[in-house]
């Protein structure tokens, strides 16, 4: 790349851009029915992170989440295909483009963030990879790359969560959000991924991902939404790292 180059490079926008949304299928209305004020402003932050990773043009899009069973060099392609059927809505979710014969299985967080890229028209090639593949990608990226990282807060916040209620998750919570508006990415690798298994915050690894890949980069941060409606905590921020 010669100097006169670096400008134009600079000006299509940041190397690497991340978004942040939580893996719960409630963002798909399908699954959720009729949208409550907590699933609107959900679904809006959402919108609005991934706009946020998708308007710096990027030539691929990597999608990182965590999932019971899932190897951590596991990775999916466009011909994979998620499904929601097991939320009781006969709903498949391609990765990019239609599933073919040989189309594996996508975890949830890789389903729900195939929807959300298809809700924003994203054209460039998916990637998706558990959350031990994320840096090797980052190292040296192959162009202008978007992440998205899908995955929830504690599922303990309250008496009626999931988990039932742990004093410990809101604080938890709040440091990750706290990270996330900062563009913290050495707080992020630093969570405690013990602590995020008790809490059943299943965002973690894929938080950790982050922070190590992208650990002393310059950050501009945006944290979108910080919320437990439903005793689960849900965090939507979006990052444009230099």
């Amino acid at each position: 790349m010669t100097v006169d180059d670096e400008p134009r490079r600079e000006a299509r926008g940041p190397r690497v851009s991340v978004a942040f949304c939580p893996s719960t299928p409630l963002l798909v209305p399908a699954v959720a029915g009729r949208a409550t004020a907590e699933t609107a402003a959900l679904r809006e932050a959402c919108t609005e992170a991934v706009g946020a990773a998708m308007a710096a043009d990027p030539e691929v899009v990597v999608v990182v989440g965590a999932a019971p069973g899932i190897a951590p060099g596991a990775r999916f392609a466009p011909g994979d295909a998620g499904s929601l059927r097991g939320f009781g809505v006969p709903l498949d979710v391609p990765f990019g483009v239609p599933a073919g014969p040989g189309g594996r299985p996508l975890p949830l967080a890789h389903t729900v963030g195939a929807w959300l890229l298809a809700q924003a028209g994203c054209t460039a090639v998916p990637v998706g990879v558990a959350p031990g593949g994320l840096a090797e990608i980052l190292a040296d990226p192959a162009g202008r790359t978007a992440v998205l990282a899908v995955g929830g807060g504690s599922a303990r916040r309250t008496v009626k969560a999931p988990g039932y209620l742990d004093p410990a998750a809101e604080p938890f919570d709040d440091a990750v959000a706290a990270a996330l508006a900062a563009g913290d990415a050495a707080a992020l690798a630093a969570l405690d991924p013990d602590a995020g298994e008790r809490l059943l915050a299943d965002g973690v690894p894929a938080w950790r991902a982050v922070g190590r890949a992208l650990a002393g980069r310059p950050v501009r941060a945006t944290l979108r939404h910080h919320a437990a409606p439903f005793g689960v905590g849900y965090l939507v921020a979006d990052w444009a790292v230099g």
